[in-house]
């Protein structure tokens, strides 16, 4: 980030290495935190900021089906915007094996959230998947729950949240197409 964000500054000590300790100290507020080699791991970041949001989210979402647990927003959103949508394209998209997003297809099938056909032709095994009622009310729900999401952020600038934005989305673009060719 640039100068002047509204970041607090963080203490940083490069030349420890894990295990160490930077002071005798008792620390007894987060923000006297050395954090180490953490500091320097996007891993670490990336969690961290996951489960915040994640928990925020959640809330927003009370007791809605979608909530709790990953993947069933990404499918609901997946299969609304693409109808007939096959459930290893969804899959690739959140970043999930087959088999756990199986799983949640099920989930949202035993809800009545989605309905199945099987395909004609070549390969009678593929599933083509969409939106039922009940589904599609759901995801104009969520949708505006999901809107709301930016208030989490609400100390960023726009610029700021716009710029982490389009570099998460090119991440994210490159680590998909990158499982994609691994197969």
């Amino acid at each position: 980030m640039q100068s002047g964000s509204t970041f607090p500054p963080m203490l940083r000590s490069r030349d420890m290495t894990a295990g160490e300790s930077g002071s005798k100290t008792a620390v007894t507020r987060v923000e006297d935190v050395d954090l180490g080699v953490l500091d320097d791991t996007l891993s670490f970041f990336i969690r961290s900021l996951n489960l915040a949001v994640t928990r925020d989210l959640d809330a927003r979402l009370g007791g809605m089906e979608v909530a709790r647990g990953t993947g069933k927003i990404t499918a609901l959103f997946l299969i609304g915007r693409h109808p007939g949508i096959r459930p290893s394209i969804i899959a690739s998209a959140a970043m999930k094996d087959r088999s756990a997003m199986a799983r949640i297809l099920d989930d949202m099938h035993r809800h009545g959230l989605i309905r199945r056909e099987t395909g004609r032709g070549e390969d009678g095994r593929v599933q083509a998947l969409y939106l039922t009622d009940k589904g599609e009310t759901l995801a104009a729900e969520v949708k505006a729950i999901v809107r709301q999401s930016r208030d989490f952020f609400h100390d960023m600038s726009d610029e700021e949240y716009a710029q982490v934005i389009d570099l998460l989305r090119g991440i994210y673009w490159r680590v998909v197409k990158s499982r994609q060719a691994r197969g």
